[in-house]
């Protein structure tokens, strides 16, 4: 077996126990503090800002107004179709801005 497949066997393996664990953890709590309960609950958004934050301050200019431009869409248009208005305007702001 070469070595980028003990690395991709080593990455699927590291994966699933990261995330069979936090569920093994919880399920042995008959009931969950509402406290942790929140702190749950924001973990969604506290990833998904972590992933957009560097990419909206620390690259050009295409990618900052796509970012801006699908965090308004996201209040008016489903999913799907503001992964796709994103995805065309990286697109053409790419090509236009540079």
């Amino acid at each position: 077996m070469s070595t980028i497949s003990w690395i991709i066997l080593a990455g699927a393996v590291a994966t699933y126990v990261t995330r069979i664990g936090g569920y093994l953890v919880l399920s042995r709590f008959t009931s969950i503090h509402p406290r942790v309960e929140a702190a749950l609950n924001a973990v969604p958004a506290a990833v998904l800002t972590t992933l957009v934050a560097p990419a909206a301050i620390f690259t050009g200019p295409a990618e900052t107004a796509t970012i801006i431009l699908c965090f308004l869409a996201a209040f008016y248009l489903p999913f799907m179709a503001m992964f796709g208005l994103g995805w065309i305007a990286i697109l053409t702001l790419r090509t236009v801005i540079g």
